[in-house]
């Protein structure tokens, strides 16, 4: 990936110095993302949330998400849907790749082979496991075949780990050249992207810095002037954000759609038993386990699969709701008691693995008062490879039970499973009713539910800090924020 011309690239580095020392300007928007400097890139297919945004603006799909978390054309620039929703027909855009070459269909159809292969094995494969075929139909045509219908097809190719590359280079809205510290980014003429030319182009764009900081870095250069937006804030690094950095710009909050509860890897000693499990999921408040971040809207949740997708049939709700607090905690009290009383030498403690940060201090506080009302001791670890609880705090891909349930899949090995529960899931492969793949959606749920392996807390939070000169800036639910739109000038 580079610039279009040695010149540009001199005058964008003198343009990033300048910035550097001025505090920013018109001609550059700054972006750090929260996390550890050496998550910039966008090589390879498990991408952090930096490397993803990276990769979507240097390398386009089939199809885009756009700063709503919209659907939109990208490599295609239009298609239809077969009445059967088997087959899924791409009318590729008259477009070339960087060094000039026209994308022809049999390249992409190469590409999107290669990319579903090397995915096996990942949950964004599991989710691709539905296409059955990829074919090259003329020079500007291609379509891709589903085993059974998969509404959330689109969204799924417009993740960016499924941009069409040739060489390891991309064909994206933006050329992107490496600096010391980050990436420069540069948007591409949309004529050079088989898209009509806009005359008023170069007074309407400006260049994007990229880099990663961790938490208190980030709020920091924030705070001093330094940088322009700050993304994917998480509840770990969430009390931050009150830091000073409030006077100059705005803290923005995705309802995000996803997973945030505890993952149970050990199945020794308390733990073996899915009874005693599920005393520890009992006895958490959620209602009040935020409530130190003051999160407005936040919805706690018990259920795996977020509740109100489109494929919910209504089969599955709230565990527990016909008992209070109080009953549950003393309805899990005996179980652990009775665990104790049954060895002598038994201990009833637990080990719980989060990510650093001030946040995560409260949180663990918080689950460690909850254990104890049932007389667990709850302890922290660093590594999550020697933890009994791991966090899991993940924004969905799509909208559908399918995405929550392959999560857990067995062959993934991120923790207890259920092979009854991947089971109903690899059913619904080859289901063509869409209420009958519901139905066996709803039943893996149940069993994931009932091994207790996975303990529901509610939504993920993320978060982001917005200066008020910033365009292009939408909250959605599944914390994407493009870098393109980021590089409009404010009208």
């Amino acid at each position: 990936m580079r610039l279009s011309n040695p010149i540009a690239l001199l005058c964008a580095a003198l343009a990033l110095v300048l910035a550097g020392c001025s505090g920013g300007g018109d001609d550059l928007v700054r972006v750090v993302f929260i996390g550890e400097p050496g998550e910039l890139e966008e090589s390879g297919l498990r991408l952090s949330p930096a490397g993803q945004h990276l990769r979507a603006a240097t390398a386009e799909g089939l199809v885009a998400l756009d700063a709503s978390g919209g659907v939109v054309p990208a490599v295609a620039e239009r298609w239809v849907v077969t009445d059967d929703g088997l087959s899924y027909i791409f009318r590729l855009r008259n477009s070339a790749w960087d060094d000039g070459e026209q994308i022809e269909a049999e390249e992409v159809r190469d590409e999107l082979r290669t990319v579903l292969r090397r995915l096996q094995g990942t949950s964004l494969g599991r989710d691709l496991a539905k296409i059955s075929e990829v074919r090259a139909m003329t020079g500007r045509v291609v379509e891709i075949r589903l085993t059974s219908p998969l509404p959330d097809l689109l969204q799924i190719l417009a993740q960016p780990e499924l941009g069409l590359r040739r060489g390891g280079a991309g064909m994206g809205p933006m050329a992107a050249s490496r600096t010391e510290d980050g990436w420069l980014l540069e948007p591409r003429p949309p004529e050079t992207r088989g898209l009509p030319e806009d005359p008023d182009w170069d007074e309407r764009i400006r260049q994007v810095f990229v880099r990663v900081l961790p938490a208190r870095e980030a709020v920091a250069a924030f705070d001093a002037g330094q940088a322009d937006l700050v993304l994917n804030g998480t509840l770990a690094n969430l009390p931050l954000a009150d830091v000073g950095a409030l006077s100059r710009g705005t803290v923005r909050l995705d309802a995000a759609l996803g997973l945030f509860g505890l993952r149970v890897r050990s199945d020794e000693g308390l733990l073996a038993d899915a009874a005693r499990r599920e005393a520890l999921a009992m006895a958490i408040d959620r209602p009040q386990l935020l409530q130190p971040f003051n999160i407005g809207g936040w919805v706690p949740t018990t259920r795996i699969v977020a509740p109100g997708l489109p494929d919910d049939i209504g089969t599955i709700d709230e565990r527990w709701s016909d008992l209070s607090l109080e009953e549950r905690r003393a309805l899990a009290a005996r179980r652990i008691a009775g665990w104790l009383g049954e060895g002598e030498g038994r201990i009833a403690r637990v080990t719980l693995a989060l990510p650093p940060g001030p946040g995560s201090d409260l949180l663990f506080a918080r689950l460690a008062d909850d254990f104890a009302a049932i007389g667990v001791a709850l302890d922290r670890v660093d590594d999550p490879e020697q933890a009994d609880l791991v966090l899991v705090d993940r924004v969905a891909r799509y909208g559908a039970a399918r995405w929550f349930l392959n999560q857990f899949a067995c062959p993934l090995r991120g923790g207890l499973c259920s092979p009854e529960a991947d089971a109903r899931v690899e059913e619904a492969l080859s289901a063509q009713n869409a209420i009958v793949r519901a139905a066996l959606y709803a039943e893996a749920e149940a069993e994931l539910a009932a091994s207790n392996v996975y303990i529901p807390i509610g939504a993920p939070i993320r978060w982001s800090l917005v200066r008020g000169g910033v365009q292009g800036f939408q909250e959605n639910r599944w914390s994407i924020h493009p870098l393109l739109p980021l590089a409009m000038r404010p009208i």
